[in-house]
């Protein structure tokens, strides 16, 4: 029977832009956490911040949290978590506590579980899946058919390069996309 590998060292990502400019949170260091790289969280919230005041995010495969997180610095009126790994969401609760956030909830569990029930929509979907687990067309599905989505929603998705994003709802028109090394990233918005 092996042992699960425990993260107990932490590193620091800082928050780039809103209320919270400048702060850092806490991330645990270990492979499972693939939190956004600032370079790539700059892009896409230059592209968001026409839209994202007063908005309600969902923050599907949290990690770190670090995007929802973005978000509410940036105004958003609320964010959901969702994070399957106890000790990571655990730590997002413990980040936004840090800051002040009262306008979020953590939610440990399973993202396709959580989605298989009827939902409230939210305006701001994060996508961004464990690379290569195959979860974005199951989660895309379940998305769009439960009612989590608002109807002109903004659906980020991050990825990794060779990924076909042909498997997304087709009422998800791209927006924008990029590419930096082995990552793809998109917004998409939903008609």
């Amino acid at each position: 029977m092996s042992k699960k590998k425990l993260c107990k060292s932490f590193y620091q990502v800082r928050i780039i832009g809103g209320k919270w400019k400048g702060r850092k949170i806490s991330v645990f260091n270990c492979n499972e956490l693939r939190p956004t790289m600032d370079s790539i969280k700059e892009t896409l919230f230059n592209w968001l911040i026409p839209f994202i005041q007063k908005t309600r995010c969902l923050d599907c495969f949290a990690g770190s949290g670090s995007l929802a997180i973005e978000a509410l610095s940036r105004y958003a009126a609320a964010a959901t978590f969702i994070e399957i790994k106890r000790h990571a969401a655990l730590q997002i609760k413990a980040n936004l506590e840090k800051l002040g956030a009262k306008n979020s909830q953590v939610i440990n569990h399973d993202i396709l579980n959580y989605l298989s029930h009827k939902g409230s929509p939210y305006d701001i979907i994060f996508l961004d899946p464990p690379f290569r687990k195959n979860l974005l067309k199951n989660t895309s599905i379940l998305l769009e058919q439960n009612g989590w989505l608002t109807k002109n929603c903004w659906i980020y998705i991050e990825t990794e390069i060779e990924n076909n994003l042909n498997i997304l709802p087709k009422n998800w028109l791209i927006y924008r996309q990029k590419k930096v090394g082995q990552v793809a990233y998109c917004l998409y918005t939903r008609y």
